[in-house]
Parts: C-alpha cells; structure tokens; sequence
C-alpha cells in the first residue's frame, strides 16, 4: 500500500497520557498500595479510577463499588482526594514544559506536546525526547506515564495505547498506514458511537478503511469536525494545540466528608468549595454569571439551587449572601449530608461592576482579593480565607499535610 506521506516527520507531537493517575498519586504518597488492587471514588460509590490490577482481575470504571468488591473481594476503596491530583498535575505540565513551550493540558491527567523542531535542542530524536520525557516525570513525581508520538494529534493519541502502561511508541508519517488496520474506528479519538454506528453502515471499520475513502464521499455523510481527523490520520496536522487554559464552560470544585448533619460544619465546606472555585476563577481571569449550588445527601439524593447574577463576579465576599439565601432553602434538619459542591457557570473574561451604588465597594473588594491571592500564593491555599470557611480549610488542611511535605520532597 503506498504511504500517505514520503516524509518521516512534517511535525512531531507527543501525547503524555499518565497510567492509572488517581490511583498513581495515591501511591505516591503511600507505598504501601503498590502492587494492591485499588479503586478510587469512595464518596461517590463508583469506581471512577482503578488500578491496573483492579482492571485486569475485571472490576471497570464507572461500576458501583459494591459491584467491585464482589468481583475483587481484597479491593482497596478510596476517596477520590482532586487538590492532590491537581498539585500533581501541575507539576507535571510544568516538567513538559522544561521540553517544549508549546503544551496543550487537555485533561488533569493528558497532554499534547510540539517537539517539532526541537531535536537540535535536545540534542536527540524524537523518541529519546520522548524517554527523556517519561523519565523525568518518573524520578521527579514518581508516576509512570504513556507517551505517542506521530505527525497529528489524532494519530499521537493511537500511539500512546499502543504499548499502555508505561510505553513509548512513534508513528512516523511514512509508516502510518501500517497500524490504522488494527485501530477500530470506534477507538479513533474525535470518533463517537453514534459516527462509529454510521461509518459501519458504509463499511468504514477500521481507521484505516476511513483514511482511504474520497474526502468529497465522506462530506456527504460527515460534517467538518470528522473530515479533519480523516486529514489527521492521513497524516496531515489541522487540529493546533490549543495552549490557552481559558476556555473553561465552567468551575466545578466539591468536597466530600463522613456523614453529618451539623449545619455549621456543612455550610463551611460549601462556603469553602466557593473560594476555592473563584480563587480559579481569578487564576484564569476569569468571572461567573451563573452560581449552582448543591448538598448531596448519604443516601445520594442531590438538592441544589442555581443562582443568576445581575452581573459578573469571582469574588466571595460578593457571592456569600446568595449562597446563604440558597443554603437555608436546601438544608434539612436531622438529615446526613455527605457532600457539597458550588458550580461557577456563564463564564466570561471581563468582571461586570454593579451599576446601582457597588462600583466602590467592588473595587475595595478587588483589591483585598488581590493581596489575598498574593498571600495564599506564596505561603499556600487557605492561609487567608473567609471566616465561614474555617472550618472546611481547617479540616483540608489537617488531612493533605502528610501529603504536601511528602510532596515537597519529590522534586
């Protein structure tokens, strides 16, 4: 069959994709799961990650954890600890960046890279770039991570399952033809169900049998989005790294504690998850026009309330009132709550003042929130924050301190 390109690299793009993160960095910072079967979404009562031990003995993500632990009776349940995962992850985009200014985060656990011209920098190929890359985040974060590299995003994400966990493996755009055959078009990554189900119907299986098809044939039945992972498995480049971080729809941060039905200690976690998610907000520039709140009961019954604001906002001093308001709605005496969580929604770029008397108390707020920033920056998240929140920094910060200084001495 005759190659889709004669060149070997028009560009070169690495996906890191680590192996098993969650329970990873759980293990980073306790040896002694390793090797175990370990899942982690306790609070949620499903499996949303899992070891590759609990993976090979049956137990899948997204599987109810009662279901888990009749498959694999000596699984390791634990909950799901995201402030660690993030810490984890941003330093993990940090070390690819030490190879390469041109990262695109895609998820807290993936990433594209650029390495396109970069091998006289490094002083090496592609593929050792990509070792060297493996390594790194090895000895300095202890994880293990997958990495693909090919001419096109689409085709760097084949590459980085092809010898999963811990692999390193490179298509070159000559050779790409060679493994499209054993990739099903369901597994092509831009590809859902409902395309896959529709390709089928006109004999596309395999990427491969999509790569060959006549670009005007497949306009018939596919709009842009797919012809261009039709180009990028031909080994064509036309999805850029997006390396901007903002284009978030929306903030989500929760918090998960034992069952408890004092009121105090539940609206200081849902006070907590609203600095937390506006303290992003500010990170990012940017300002909510919409805030969800909810409280998750023990028996996972979930209240929430949504909350429009007149104009946009990342400040808390702000918001509080209208979480109180939204709180004393939800909140039930006597029953047991076992999480809260505050959703920044409507996001834009630019802050709206209140026209109606608010501009100077808004900018005073601005300007504590920004010596705020400043202070929990340099001496850690939660060193300053409303008074409300005490509680939940407080008992955050009691639990993560183990892993903040095991963390600190990773590097």
């Amino acid at each position: 069959m005759q190659p889709f390109s004669v060149r070997s690299w028009p560009k070169a793009i690495a996906h890191v994709d680590a192996d098993a993160f969650f329970v990873e960095c759980e293990r980073v910072t306790n040896p002694s799961l390793r090797g175990k079967c370990v899942v982690v979404g306790k609070e949620r009562g499903i499996v949303t990650a899992l070891s590759y031990e609990a993976k090979y003995k049956g137990v899948k993500r997204g599987m109810r954890i009662f279901e888990a632990k009749k498959i694999c009776p000596e699984v390791i349940v634990i909950e799901s600890d995201y402030e660690k995962y993030s810490m984890f992850s941003v330093r993990m985009f940090d070390i690819l960046r030490s190879f390469s200014p041109a990262v695109e985060e895609y998820s807290i656990d993936e990433a594209f890279v650029d390495l396109t011209g970069l091998r006289r920098v490094h002083a090496a190929s592609y593929v050792e770039i990509g070792r060297r890359i493996q390594n790194e985040i090895g000895r300095r974060l202890g994880l293990s991570v997958s990495v693909g590299i090919a001419p096109t995003k689409v085709v760097a994400k084949i590459a980085s399952k092809w010898k999963k966990p811990g692999g390193l493996f490179a298509i070159k755009a000559r050779e790409i033809h060679r493994y499209l055959g054993r990739v099903k078009i369901e597994d092509v990554w831009g590809i859902g169900p409902n395309t896959a189900s529709l390709l089928k119907k006109i004999g596309i299986n395999t990427a491969l049998d999509f790569a060959l098809r006549d670009e005007f044939y497949l306009r018939r039945f596919l709009s842009k989005p797919y012809i261009q992972v039709w180009h990028e498995l031909r080994g064509e480049s036309v999805l850029d790294l997006n390396l901007s971080k903002r284009e978030y729809k929306s903030i989500h941060k929760a918090a998960s504690f034992p069952p408890t039905s004092d009121r105090d200690f539940i609206f200081s976690e849902l006070v907590g998850n609203l600095e937390s998610a506006c303290s992003k907000a500010r990170r990012y520039g940017l300002a909510a026009g919409r805030v969800l709140v909810f409280l998750k009961e023990q028996q996972f019954v979930t209240r929430s309330f949504e909350i429009k604001l007149t104009s946009k906002t990342n400040l808390p001093i702000m918001l509080i009132p209208h979480i109180k308001s939204a709180f004393d709605k939800m909140y039930k005496r006597g029953v047991l709550y076992r999480q809260t969580g505050v959703i920044l929604a409507d996001l834009g770029t630019k802050r709206m003042y209140d026209l109606f008397g608010g501009l100077d108390k808004t900018k005073k707020a601005i300007r504590v929130y920004e010596a705020l920033d400043s202070i929990n920056g340099k001496f850690g998240r939660g060193t300053l924050h409303l008074a409300p929140s005490s509680i939940y920094f407080n008992r955050n910060q009691h639990r993560k301190t183990a892993d903040i200084v095991k963390l600190a001495s990773i590097d």
